[in-house]
């Protein structure tokens, strides 16, 4: 007698080409989650097509992984070579970036598309070079992602992987599975990473995250603690800190907070009697100002004398490099296990004058002042160095450099930084009485300073630019908001061409 064995019935789905797209950046393992779902597929009776479109946007590239699947017959499927727009089913992108990189090239829409996307920020090449703030709003593209696509899964897939010890390409994975996009078990899913043999229980254990993520819409969030940085040390070292933090007390309540934090850079910087003296200058500031307008301008001078104080030199390059909790940040943000070896490559490009301003401040003027000295320091500094930072002679020499505080305030550098300083604090003072505001705006372009080498040099220029700007506009009643476009527009691009147009508009009026 035979059985009857009742007809199951047929998911739709399998009816068609499933089309899946995976956007990703290097490190993030798009090639390890395509090869799962690759295998997936095959092992439930899919005839697969896996292609990759590599780019070079930013770390090793941005790469598309595109893959195609449909259950085997007698004829031979035609797959497609590259995501088409308007003609991806599931698409999945291994961060916010790359999120608004599908919704943008069409692969997203709204009659078909399952967006699985991670809300996690890895900075784009184009947002770290912005002289300001770049980081594009990832609000704006959750928002475009909503409107795009017909499903949307997204959570904090990196916390969740790395969670559980593993990488985003697991919990990714997990999401895959939950939000049940495709017609295969979850077990189908997780023998594929079984078969692939390779950190099989912590991927295991970040693909039940990404599951449950999706199944529930759980996104993973972050907490910063509000508790402030733990000071310590020697404890006569913490006894002179401390008679900093009670001259701070001292000061207006609006103030300390700023007060106590500028204190903390400076202090790290260089020592408690430079600390001292940022205590000095903002003093000198505070006695200007008054609880009428809020402590703003004394607020302000906290911040940015601090920062001009703490400037950028070799010295603190190689300090910050040698650091301990820094490599421990790396290997943490790479993933590397106790047993592992990591290699670390640092590269430094120094310029003539971060040689020359690394020298006794008489002799690095000297060298300045003689162009052939200069030209002779650039062919030996100019084309940059790279250092193996995990080999004993680069990490000895960038420590040995980094421990050069004691002789800091005696080199070249320094000495310009502080005449700079003092010039520029007493040119936005200069006109207190007839414009608090305008003193106010004019210390906020201290953050068009930072960094070392090409960088300072270019935003030092810029600082320039604005401040001469601010000097054509003085006496204006609207001059504050003017400095304040002119900093905004040096803030939006490399080369200056928002400022460039902001000061010929000012030169127009003048």
């Amino acid at each position: 007698m035979n059985a009857i064995i009742p007809e199951q019935p047929v998911d739709p789905r399998a009816a068609q080409i499933i089309k899946l797209a995976v956007m990703a950046v290097g490190g993030q393992g798009g090639g390890v989650l395509t090869s799962w779902i690759e295998a997936m597929a095959r092992a439930q009776g899919y005839a697969v097509q896996a292609t990759s479109v590599a780019g070079v946007a930013q770390r090793t590239g941005a790469t598309i992984y595109y893959v195609e699947m449909t259950p085997k017959t007698d004829h031979q499927p035609i797959f497609a070579l590259a995501p088409s727009a308007g003609d991806v089913d599931i698409l999945l992108a291994a961060e916010m970036m790359e999120v608004g990189r599908a919704v943008m090239r069409g692969f997203v829409t709204p009659d078909r598309t399952v967006l699985i996307g991670s809300s996690h920020r890895a900075l784009a090449v184009s947002e770290k070079t912005v002289p300001g703030d770049g980081i594009a709003d990832a609000e704006e593209v959750r928002a475009a992602a909503e409107i795009a696509a017909q499903t949307l899964v997204l959570a904090d897939m990196e916390q969740l992987a790395v969670g559980q010890g593993s990488v985003i390409s697991a919990s990714l994975f997990g999401a895959l599975a939950g939000v049940d996009a495709l017609p295969f078990p979850r077990a189908a899913f997780e023998d594929a990473i079984r078969q692939s043999g390779k950190a099989v229980d912590a991927s295991l254990r970040a693909f039940d995250a990404g599951f449950d993520a999706a199944q529930n819409g759980d996104a993973v969030t972050v907490e910063t603690p509000d508790t402030p940085r733990e000071i310590t040390g020697p404890q006569d070292l913490l006894r002179e800190y401390q008679r900093l933090l009670d001259r701070i007390q001292a000061m207006p309540p609006a103030v300390q907070q700023m007060a106590t934090a500028g204190l903390l850079k400076v202090v790290d910087f260089q020592d408690y009697a430079y600390g001292a003296s940022y205590l000095d200058r903002l003093n000198g500031v505070i006695r200007r100002d008054s609880s009428e307008r809020g402590w703003l301008l004394s607020i302000t001078a906290a911040k940015y004398i601090a920062n001009a104080m703490a400037y950028d030199d070799i010295i603190r390059v190689a300090d910050i490099k040698t650091r301990g909790p820094r490599f421990d940040r790396i290997r943490a943000e790479m993933g590397a296990k106790p047993d592992q070896v990591m290699q670390l490559t640092e590269y430094f490009h120094p310029r003539s004058e971060e040689i020359a301003g690394l020298l006794p401040a008489k002799l690095g003027a000297w060298v300045e002042g003689r162009p052939k000295a200069m030209a002779w320091l650039d062919r030996w500094f100019g084309k940059g160095r790279r250092l193996r930072t995990d080999s004993l002679p680069a990490f000895v020499m960038l420590y040995v450099l980094g421990g050069l505080k004691f002789y800091r305030l005696k080199t070249r550098r320094h000495a310009i930084e502080v005449a700079h300083l003092e010039a520029w604090l007493d040119r936005c003072l200069a006109p207190l009485e007839e414009d608090y505001a305008l003193c106010v705006e004019m210390l906020r372009c201290r953050r068009l300073i930072k960094g070392y080498s090409d960088t300072h040099a270019r935003g030092l220029t810029k600082f320039d630019s604005v401040m001469n700007g601010a000097q054509m506009v003085k006496g204006r009643k609207d001059a504050a908001d003017w400095v304040a476009r002119l900093r905004e527009a040096a803030l939006q691009d490399p080369e200056g061409k928002a400022l460039s147009g902001a000061l010929e508009t000012i030169r127009s009026f003048a």
